[in-house]
């Protein structure tokens, strides 16, 4: 189908896009990669009047290291965060998982901040920078503020943004040296949306599990943070039985549509099977 008509805006700075969002309500949308607004306004599932393109605003783009922690504008795309040369020596589980989502025409144009912006379940990025304890910078008619990822999502296409924001960049805390990492999608074909994702970033301490976080991809309606089976870890040398015990509390917390992409009790225990791949090869990669 054929988008509606809409005005189209390019403002060149953050300031410009807050005041046009303002201005123009409820009846505007802000653009950043596009690949989840075009699709759903051809299909007419959202109808905005005007489009606010943040694609020409400079200060929403770029990787900056900030020694802790690592900020990384929301305007860039997935194929910058797979070439960073910064992130692959200190979060090269961003560019694993950008590897994994959708195809390199798509990454070439997806955006972070648009990915975890949209509140889309099926979007891989959101379960991940929970597991990695992001944290999203907002600007608005009210200034600007910073919000957890893990506070961040709501329901389905429902974030905590308030009338007029955007994400203007995504901070995420550098792990420590030697953890391992790991990123398993499980998708029915190049392009698709996960059917069941786990996203693992831990790290031992005398052959045992000194730390450990676990985020879920499109198995409820937000992205979810396993806590309880992170818990479960703690202490442990990753032995079959901690694995077992951890996918099964993960497994208790999703809450999958059944679909196309199968029946919700085989998604959930497809996010079991990605979550103890994960584990295992985040495992290998971890210095004891």
């Amino acid at each position: 189908m054929i988008p509606g008509q809409f005005a189209y805006h390019r403002p060149s700075s953050i300031e410009q896009a807050v005041r046009l969002l303002a201005d123009l309500g409820d009846e505007a949308r802000p653009l950043a990669g596009g690949h989840s607004l075009i699709p759903m306004m051809k299909l007419r599932m959202a109808a905005p009047e005007h489009l606010i393109d943040l694609g020409g605003i400079a200060d929403l783009k770029g990787i900056r290291d900030r020694g802790a922690s690592i900020i990384i504008g929301a305007m860039t795309t997935q194929n910058e965060l797979i070439h960073s040369d910064l992130l692959a020596a200190k979060l090269p589980i961003i560019r694993e998982t950008s590897l994994l989502i959708a195809d390199p025409q798509i990454r070439y144009v997806g955006t972070l901040g648009g990915n975890v912006a949209n509140g889309d379940p099926g979007n891989d990025m959101p379960a991940l920078m929970m597991c990695l304890d992001a944290a999203y910078h907002v600007a608005g008619p009210s200034g600007n503020r910073t919000i957890k990822a893990r506070d961040f999502y709501e329901g389905a296409y429902f974030t905590a943004l308030q009338e007029g924001e955007i994400v203007t960049s995504v901070e995420i805390p550098v792990p420590p040296a030697g953890h391992g990492y790991a990123y398993e999608k499980l998708k029915r074909k190049i392009g698709d949306y996960a059917t069941a994702a786990a996203a693992v970033v831990l790290s031992f301490s005398g052959g045992k599990v000194a730390t450990c976080a676990i985020g879920l991809t499109n198995v409820s309606e937000t992205p979810l943070l396993a806590e309880g089976a992170a818990e479960i870890l703690i202490g442990t040398a990753l032995d079959p039985a901690s694995i077992t015990g951890a996918v099964s509390a993960a497994e208790a917390i999703t809450a999958p549509a059944s679909d196309g992409r199968g029946p919700a009790d085989y998604r959930t225990k497809m996010a079991g099977v990605m979550l103890s791949r994960a584990l295992q090869r985040a495992a290998r990669r971890a210095a004891a």
